[in-house]
């Protein structure tokens, strides 16, 4: 532990010069590299991401969760380019679980600090944050940060094996190691003499590594910056990929959950004599948790494990929330309405003051609300348990596997080394696979199935009605405009229930969180707008709903709230929307030259036929800065979205195809939400249970696309979450300039009619 804290004291405080020398893994790492543990005759590994089989094959690890986002490709891309080899010469694994694959960029994203604060105290925090991270070995997907985590120990990984592996072949074929290169299972000479790589593989691993590991120069890249076909791809397209609800296993039993519906609500009465008569039926478990309260069924087929969960007979405790939607929003704006408090996230210059002489006539204010929202992953739920002899042995489509080993080791009461995680692919994360319940159930129903694996699949109904929501919010917003039209001053309040605090009593319900969130109000109090007098402040509400970490998390509400605000004051100053953002943005280039690009690309000056429109958005997010147009169009049917432009600064696109996959993925993600979904509740419960009723957009009513990707930024800026935030507010946006309607709650179908 002394060498763990000197190290990362030293590589975390920047005393460790030059960023790459003795190469990243080595010098860093807190944990043992989890290859070495399970090598077959003749493998060898050099690193956490690079293995040699005995036939000289060269296997990539990837040690971040595949949930269609494309992942698995561009990790493994960041070794191929440094070993110099081609994507196609290479076989892709999933990591096993191991804290040697933390991710330290998930813990800079969440620090208290906007992405745009330099200041001596934002990057002493950062720093601090490095030197943590390694000793956190937190392995997760998610904030949009599985690239710009990996962009240089990857690359590092590919280096150090090409490095090791020609050092030794130099030997063999007397050619210096500069003039080396890959052909397949072998390294060959110019002269054409070759050596295999399985035969000096061993020899590879044993050498020390240099001092300094020169990386390739971008302008060399032959994978890195082009779109290169998925590792993925064949597997998902043929059938063979495994995902969570696919594992199958040698005399498994198969199961199903029925939780408490009012939730965090106990159990009252219950009966489980009918369930037990139902054919097939093995065994009804009550499963009492921190993260909920019911019963798992374990069956000889997944189908007679659901008809006995509905033959259950039980009397649920009430939830300990308002009963109905209307009661729980209420609270929402009683809060917004009552007398300041919470964290001013961003306070510059003096707003009451701003405020306190200001003609009446100078002052706008609207208050905006958005709802609670469901992951609703294509897979549901699910995940397969074992626990014999000790030890559990789980397979799950998770994003966060160490979290949930250490979980679950707790729950059964044995040594995290006795819990094994396999990870498989995911039919959606979003946030939700980040969760512990759908692991926590199996290896529960596991424990009471005499040594036999269980996989537990829930119903779409369970799956709908016992998420972990995107929390709802509201906000007020107020603006002084000066005698110029523009706005002097500007005061956001924004209320809502602490994501991170949800989470903690869920999963470490012993440990105290304590101090402001910055996920309350990311998405407004960290966006490229100068204006002199400018606060932002989150206001905590206490609503013991569960909720979670949702795509975009916080920016996906506060970049409603903010660009529709936006468009608001661009109207009272009787300002073009993309005018007033570029003055108002005028210290950031970098948004800028997004902006001018977007108005560009989207022929934003050219009329436009009556009955069509356009709207505006634009949000700084996860280190990338997007923009976003809308055009809707009136229909015999209803609204119409037609055309969605969008411009990303990302920094650099690694593989521009996956990127442009990713925004267009977002901005669906988002307008879906903006159309027509929402969670309500009636009698403690909620109300929606399946896609008739949380629908998403379907294909034929996804608009056309035109996306254009900058790399001006010198940070590389995440993409898998980047698009969801502008889409809401651009179509809102868009609805407002078409109908003259200015919708300020969420979905607009409330109060438009969609086609």
């Amino acid at each position: 532990m002394g060498k763990i804290l000197r190290r990362t004291f030293l590589i975390g405080t920047g005393l460790v010069a030059g960023g790459l020398a003795v190469g990243y893994y080595a010098a860093s790492r807190p944990w043992p590299n989890p290859l070495e543990a399970d090598l077959a005759p003749g493998e060898e590994t050099f690193n956490p991401y690079v293995k040699i089989g005995a036939d000289g094959a060269i296997t990539i690890i990837a040690p971040r969760a595949e949930m269609g986002q494309g992942v698995h490709t561009t990790l493994a891309a960041l070794v191929a380019e440094e070993l110099g080899v081609p994507l196609s010469a290479v076989a892709v694994d999933q990591g096993p679980t191991s804290p040697a694959y933390y991710n330290l960029a998930v813990l800079e994203q969440g620090g208290p600090f906007s992405e745009l604060d330099t200041s001596l105290m934002a990057e002493t925090a950062r720093k601090a944050t490095r030197a943590f991270g390694p000793l956190a070995g937190m392995q997760i997907t998610g904030s949009s940060t599985s690239v710009r985590d990996a962009y240089d120990k990857m690359r590092q990984a590919g280096a150090v094996a090409r490095t090791l592996l020609f050092a030794a072949a130099q030997e063999r074929l007397a050619t210096p190691a500069s003039k080396l290169q890959f052909d397949g299972a072998e390294i060959v000479a110019p002269s054409g003499r070759r050596v295999g790589i399985a035969s000096i593989a061993a020899e590879a691993a044993a050498l020390p590594v240099p001092d300094e590991i020169v990386l390739k120069d971008p302008a060399d890249w032959t994978l890195l910056g082009k779109t290169q076909q998925r590792v993925d791809l064949v597997d998902k397209v043929t059938g063979a990929a495994e995902f969570g609800i696919d594992v199958d296993l040698p005399d498994m039993l198969y199961g199903t959950v029925l939780m408490n519906p009012k939730l965090g609500g106990g159990i009252e009465t219950v009966s489980t004599s009918f369930a037990e008569a139902v054919p097939g039926v093995v065994k009804i478990v009550r499963l009492e948790t921190q993260l909920g309260s019911g019963f798992g069924v374990i069956a000889e087929n997944t189908w007679a494990a659901f008809q006995a969960a509905e033959a259950i007979e039980v009397e649920w405790g009430d939830a300990p929330y308002p009963s109905n939607t209307e009661s729980i929003m209420r609270v929402f704006r009683d809060t917004i309405n009552g007398p300041w408090k919470g964290s001013a996230w961003r306070d510059d210059g003096d707003v009451d003051f701003a405020f306190g002489d200001a003609p009446p006539d100078s002052i706008f204010e609207a208050d905006y609300e958005v709802p609670f929202l469901a992951h609703a992953t294509m897979e549901p739920m699910n995940a397969t348990a074992q626990f014999a002899n000790g030890r559990l042995t789980v397979w799950a489509p998770t994003q966060a596997p160490t979290l949930i080993q250490t979980i679950l080791a707790d729950a059964i009461g044995i040594d995290s080394d006795a819990v094994t995680i396999h990870s498989t692919y995911l039919g959606g994360g979003f946030g939700r696979r980040a969760e512990a319940d759908f692991a926590l159930y199996a290896a529960e129903l596991a424990r009471e199935a005499g040594g036999r694996p269980v996989k537990v699949t829930w119903t779409r109904e369970e799956d709908m009605t016992h998420d972990v929501y995107r929390p709802a919010a509201a906000g007020r917003f107020r603006v002084r405009m000066d005698v110029n039209g523009m706005p002097d001053a500007v005061d956001m309040r924004i209320a809502t229930p602490s994501i991170l605090k949800s989470i903690g009593k869920r999963i470490f319900p012993s440990v105290p969180i304590f101090g402001p969130e910055r996920l309350l109000t990311e998405g407004a109090f960290d966006q490229p707008y100068a204006i002199p007098n400018y606060r932002v402040a989150g206001i905590e509400i206490d609503m013991p709903i569960p909720v979670g970490f949702w795509r975009s998390v916080g920016y996906s509400y506060n970049g409603f709230f903010h660009e529709c605000f936006m468009d608001e004051i661009a109207e009272r100053a009787g300002r073009d929307p993309i005018d007033l953002r570029l003055q108002l943005m005028a210290d950031y280039p970098l948004a800028v030259a997004v902006m001018e690009k977007l108005r560009d690309i989207s022929n934003w000056d050219r009329p436009l036929r009556s009955g069509k429109a356009k709207g505006v958005a634009f949000t700084m997010s996860f280190g990338s800065r997007v923009g976003e147009v809308v055009q809707v169009a009136e229909t015999q049917d209803g609204l119409v979205v037609e055309k969605v432009w969008a411009v990303a600064d990302v920094g650099r696109a690694l593989d521009p195809g996956i990127v442009r996959a990713q925004i267009e993925s977002g901005i669906v993600f988002g307008l879906s939400a903006a159309i027509g979904q929402q969670i309500t509740f009636s009698g403690g419960k909620v109300d929606q249970q399946n896609f008739y009723d949380f629908d998403a957009m379907r294909i034929d009513r996804c608009p056309k696309f035109e996306i254009e990707i900058l790399e001006n930024s010198q940070a590389l800026g995440g993409v898998g979450e980047i698009g969801t935030p502008p889409a809401a507010p651009a179509l809102a946006n868009a609805v407002r300039s078409l109908t003259g309607k200015r919708i300020r709650s969420l979905p607009l179908s409330g109060e438009v009619e969609f086609a």
